[in-house]
């Protein structure tokens, strides 16, 4: 039986908010956000491994850079040639990455109990939770923010009829900002976050369409 997320999260709060890391389950009070990126072997989240992982925070106007996460995992047997076309991570790049373990608990200590921002977030968040689960006995707990919801929610109140092209790039040209290293986890998530910063705190771009 496939247990609806939002009735297994609050199972997960209600037996881990006593727990070593009960601070992920407190409501986040605070005005931060972290922009998140995994690069993985594959796009479907039941084959996906991770191979790296990028976060930033941001802070009302500022991407704090200064402040990030840069992980990169040992090397899945199932690391393969159409993969390392996308990400273009091998075998070799990864010699010095560290355990899934170690990766995890990374990750949880850098974002703690903060929204979690990203392009196509819940691909990310569902891939994490998958290797969280066996390990913590959790998911991610965190309010999810979808960067191309933001993108066309803010769209389509300035500029009523169309269809609003919901591309990473094509997002990134029409807000112009420029990729930083593209399909890599941190270059994806320090140019989300500063797209996001953009259409929070920016110009409405004009030419949409």
């Amino acid at each position: 039986m496939i247990i609806p997320r939002s009735i297994r999260r609050y199972k997960e709060r209600k037996e881990h908010r006593e727990g070593p890391w009960a601070e992920l389950f407190e409501p986040y009070k605070g005005d931060e956000v972290v922009s998140l990126d995994c690069e993985t072997t594959s796009l479907d989240v039941k084959k996906a491994e991770i191979l790296s992982i990028g976060a930033v925070r941001i802070k009302g106007r500022k991407v704090i850079t200064s402040d990030r996460l840069d992980i990169k995992l040992k090397p899945p047997a199932s690391l393969s040639g159409d993969s390392i076309k996308i990400h273009k991570l091998r075998a070799q790049d990864l010699v010095d990455g560290i355990e899934l373990e170690d990766a995890l608990k990374q990750v949880l200590e850098f974002v703690g109990n903060r929204p979690i921002l990203g392009y196509y977030v819940n691909f990310d968040v569902r891939v994490l939770d998958k290797f969280l689960r066996p390990q913590l006995g959790f998911g991610l707990p965190n309010k999810a923010v979808e960067l191309s919801h933001v993108y066309h929610d803010i769209i389509k109140w300035k500029h009523v009829g169309g269809d609003v092209d919901l591309r990473f790039d094509t997002i990134a040209g029409k807000l112009d900002i420029p990729i930083l290293e593209r399909h890599t986890a941190l270059g994806d998530a320090i140019t989300v976050a500063l797209m996001y910063v953009r259409l929070k705190y920016g110009e409405t771009p004009k030419n949409i369409y």
